[in-house]
């Protein structure tokens, strides 16, 4: 069995088998796809919006990538990051559009802007002299 650096605890799966979920990661590990995505996508709202809540990010990603997106992957995804220290969140004012419930508005941190500028970096070096195969991206 391979090797995990994260802390794996038992759970139930949504039919009620034994499964294993990882909890937590280090923070120094690679980012995923999706984390990056998420930073990505909080980047562009705080850019445009200053705004950049879960529905909101759910939103941009999908827009930008045509890919559908869950709620709970976005919410779990942003937790963990803002677990990393690559992320940070306030809370908001209330608005009685969501039954004076605040949101949680987040934003990327110095060390969240380094690990995306890392990981496009490694996509971009990759992709290097591999445009005869893949095209321009």
């Amino acid at each position: 069995m391979p090797r995990l650096d994260g802390r794996v605890e038992p759970a139930l799966d949504r039919r009620g088998r034994l499964a294993y979920i990882v909890v937590s990661m280090p923070a120094d590990g690679p980012l995923g796809e999706f984390e990056v995505v998420i930073l990505m996508a909080v980047l562009h709202l705080v850019r445009t919006s200053d705004d950049a809540f879960g529905s909101a990010i759910r939103e941009e990603i999908q827009r930008r990538s045509g890919r559908k997106v869950s709620r709970g992957s976005v919410y779990i995804t942003l937790d963990r990051l803002e677990d990393k220290g690559l992320l940070r969140s306030r809370t908001g004012e209330p608005s009685p559009s969501r039954g004076d419930r605040p949101k949680r508005l987040f934003r990327v941190t110095p060390a969240g802007l380094k690990a995306v500028k890392h990981s496009v970096s490694l996509l971009a070096r990759m992709h290097a002299g591999l445009e005869p195969v893949l095209g321009d991206l």
